[in-house]
């Protein structure tokens, strides 16, 4: 929060040649990081320094010195770089000589972004990312502050320094998401790598604000703002890890849930009758699992299959799933078996053929030598060779 700032300098006493006592007053204190005395210094103006500030004196764009003892400073002769500067004042060439104070201690701020930051997604494409967090930071060099942050931008009030650090965070977490993204980060796996995103920008603010003289100390809520479809994949992935089930079972159960809230339709009586008794979504998705299990080796070959890793809907034919890579494995065989009576084909292990409940087992045939049995039709006993 920017604080007001004081907008006279209080004369605390006796001066020479119109000059005064200079302070930062508590009041005018509170939430700001700087101020910068409106008007030039004067020979024999009196500095008082609290425990918590630094005054630091500026003049034709370089910092002469600065004081960060709590004390009462007059410039007088044992301030010679300052004095030396001064008197050419009194000379009739007026320098700027200037005064700034600024707090020792850290501070806490905000940060979020005007702009989105357009994240390509492999699976969503280009998604447009907002952030917004909060970080604790404070002055660690007066004189680079002052000479380089403060001169180089032009920035005369808390405020406008401020909201150039803001602006600087919100950079760093872009670069941040950036690097991530080029070892492969997704924007489906961002929520789960916020503390991770924090970590990278807290490790490298010292290279973008050493030189300003700023020290970044903490970082905390960021926030990373995803589109509503994108938010709604995360939420359904979480909920897929929370059940322990894949894309298809998870489906499977949703529509058992929705059948069950349907008073009509003997599919809704049925699930409203197993919640009913206590059994719950849970058992929707758990009758969905089974239920798809049973189509995979059902009496068609399934067009598509879940990635066992991510959940992901990839075609039966697919070797690798296209959004983790994780290998797939081929999918099991569904050769039918044709009843010898009525011709119906059902699938591979069908112990009676379910059109007209004819035995499919296998015929066999016994060896006469060895009394193995061998499948109707083999020519030679496998076991000891024997014509059958």
């Amino acid at each position: 929060m920017i604080g007001k700032r004081s907008s006279k300098i209080p004369d605390k006493g006796g001066s020479v040649a119109g000059s005064i006592t200079i302070a930062w007053e508590t009041q005018f204190k509170e939430g700001n990081v700087m101020w910068k005395v409106p008007r030039l210094i004067r020979l024999n103006d009196n500095i008082v320094v609290r425990e918590d500030e630094t005054a630091v004196f500026y003049r034709d764009g370089k910092v002469l010195t600065y004081f960060d003892q709590a004390n009462r400073y007059a410039l007088t002769d044992f301030n010679a770089p300052i004095v030396q500067g001064l008197l050419k004042f009194f000379a009739g060439v007026q320098q700027q000589a200037e005064v700034y104070y600024i707090q020792r201690r850290f501070l806490d701020g905000k940060y979020g972004s005007t702009q989105p930051y357009q994240f390509t997604d492999p699976t969503f494409g280009i998604v447009s990312l907002k952030v917004y967090g909060e970080y604790r930071w404070r002055i660690s060099s007066p004189e680079n502050f002052i000479n380089q942050f403060v001169g180089t931008f032009n920035l005369e009030t808390s405020e406008e320094v401020e909201s150039r650090i803001k602006e600087q965070m919100v950079i760093l977490v872009y670069n941040a998401i950036g690097k991530m993204k080029d070892k492969g980060l997704k924007v489906t796996d961002i929520p789960a790598n916020l503390l991770n995103i924090e970590q990278v920008v807290l490790a490298e603010s010292p290279d973008q604000f050493q030189q300003y003289g700023i020290e970044i100390n903490k970082l905390s809520g960021l926030n990373v703002s995803l589109p509503d479809e994108v938010q709604k994949a995360v939420d359904k992935r979480s909920e897929m890890s929370v059940l322990g089930v894949n894309y298809l079972q998870l489906q499977a159960g949703e529509a058992m849930v929705d059948a069950a809230k349907n008073p009509t339709g003997v599919a809704g009586a049925g699930a409203g009758i197993g919640i009913g008794l206590g059994a719950g979504a849970g058992m929707g998705y758990a009758m969905g699992g089974q239920m798809m299990g049973g189509m995979a080796g059902g009496f068609n070959q399934p067009q598509t299959r879940s990635c066992p890793k991510c959940g992901t809907l990839v075609p039966a034919s697919s070797s690798f799933c296209p959004n983790c890579g994780n290998p797939m494995q081929p999918p099991q065989s569904t050769s039918a078996l044709k009843c010898p009576k009525c011709g119906t084909e059902a699938p591979a292990g069908t112990k009676f053929c379910p059109n007209c409940g004819t035995s499919l087992a296998p015929q066999m045939v016994k060896c006469s030598s060895c009394g193995h049995e061998s499948p109707l039709g083999t020519k030679f006993c496998p076991n000891c060779g024997k014509q059958l």
